[in-house]
This record gives structure tokens, sequence and C-alpha cells, in this order.
């Protein structure tokens, strides 16, 4: 079995009075499609951003590479690139597409703008949008927003390996999309995963289900802080386990409180 890329060791965080995540194990392996599912509230965000090293856990220990990782992302050197694409895309209105996509570099390294742009288009053009760079994300669908965040997150810098995302984390990246914009979404995570230049490695939140289905090999269920169950994605339809079965039907019968 390869030893796992990042692993989390009973996770807990608490905001307020409630309790997201409690002692949560997860780990992710090399050239892993995984799933993260669960009903609204279950902390599936918050795992991504714990991961992302944006978010500190009041307990439990992470591992990248199996090196601990102490405090967050900027406290130390990170042995692992790690993208992650937010759900609203998270673009800056006031800066071009090719200005979001190529902002990494134009802050962290000595690149001339013209290979910058030489850079930014590349990743346009695997994400299905060659020549908008000058556009501004006002003017784009929300599909094409999303595809940009995408195209942003792949990012290298040519300076730095370390900089270099071997690991995309997903949250909710088909969201307010309408079915065919979605497709698209879905069929370019998985095109992204065997590009040589697009990333191997990933971890989505989603809960969609043709979204589910298309881009996950391997699904962990969260309901209550922890992980309810762990399988793979052709296991979903057949599985005894009470809360995915409840969670795919969409009943509001089974052991999935309903609120509201």
């Amino acid at each position: 079995m390869a030893e796992p890329i990042i692993e989390l060791k009973k996770i807990s965080k608490t905001f307020g009075d409630n309790k997201v995540l409690d002692k949560v194990d997860l780990a992710i392996k090399q050239g892993e499609a995984l799933g993260i599912i669960g009903p609204s509230g279950t902390g599936k965000s918050t795992i991504l951003r714990i991961i992302a090293g944006l978010l500190a856990p009041d307990s439990g220990e992470i591992y990248i590479r199996g090196r601990k990782r102490e405090g967050l992302i900027e406290d130390g050197e990170n042995p692992l690139g790690i993208g992650l694409v937010f759900q609203q895309a998270a673009l800056f209105d006031s800066l071009t597409v090719e200005e979001n996509v190529g902002f990494l570099l134009y802050q962290h390294s000595n690149l001339s703008r013209q290979k910058i742009r030489e850079l930014v288009e590349e990743k346009l053009e695997m994400v299905g949008l060659p020549g908008i760079g000058d556009r501004y994300p006002a003017e784009l669908s929300g599909g094409m927003r999303k595809r940009v965040s995408f195209a942003r997150a792949i990012m290298a810098n040519p300076e730095n390996i370390k900089d270099n995302p071997e690991v995309l984390l997903y949250d909710e990246p088909t969201a307010g999309l309408d079915p065919i914009a979605s497709t698209v979404i879905e069929n370019l995570i998985r095109d992204l995963k065997a590009k040589t230049g697009g990333c191997g490695t990933y971890a989505i939140v989603t809960h969609q289900d043709s979204t589910i289905r298309r881009t996950s090999d391997r699904i962990v269920f969260l309901y209550h802080g922890k992980v309810q169950w762990d399988g793979k994605v052709n296991e979903i339809d057949t599985v005894e386990n009470e809360m995915v079965r409840q969670f795919f039907s969409g009943s509001v019968a089974g052991p999935i409180q309903v609120i509201g």
C-alpha cells in the first residue's frame, strides 16, 4: 500500500458551541481522486481549509509527505504544493483574467511580463479558455469564472518548484451551475488529473450527485463531525450504510436529521 501524501490524525475543530470535526482521520494518496461528501454543515469545507493550511485545527496532527505540519501554511516550508479552488472562484474583480491567473508569478517571481503571459495562456488553453486574458471577471459566465480559477490553481512557478501544485482541493466546484456547465467542469477536473502540467491528485467537496459519481474514485462521508463511511464510488448504490443510502436517495426519513 502506498503511503499517504496527506494524512490527518484525530483532527477536531469547534466553532462556538458547534463541534464541526470530532477526531477525524483522513488520508489522501498520490494519484487519488477523493470525494468528501455529507449533509451541509458537517465540516467538509473546514477539512479542505485545514489541509490547505489556511485554518488550524483545535487538536490533532497533520502530516504532509510524512512530515508533521506545525502552524499554518505561512509558518513553515511546505513539502507539497497544494492548490485550493474556492466555491465562488474568488477572482479579483479589478484584475484581468491574465493578472488573476498569473497572480502568484507577478507577486513571487522575477519572470518577465511576457513570460508570465505565455505561461498564463498555456493554463487557459488547458481549461478550454484560450485568448481571454484581457477580459475581466465580470465579463465571464459563472462556468468560465470557475475554469479561470482552475487555471490559477494549477499555475506553476518555473523559478521555484516548491510553489508548483501537486494536490488540488476543490470546494463545491459545480455549485450554482446548470447541468451542462456542471458537466463541462466535471470533465475538466478529470482532464486536468491526466494532463501534464495539470494535477494528478485531488480532493473534492460536493453535494451534486453527478459530480460525486463522475469526479471521484473514493468517497468519505462526513456526519456529526466524524467519517461515517469510506468506500469506492462504485459502491454507492449497494452499500448498506443507512446514512449514505439516505443521502443519495434524498429521503427525509433516516438517521440524518432534517433541519427546518
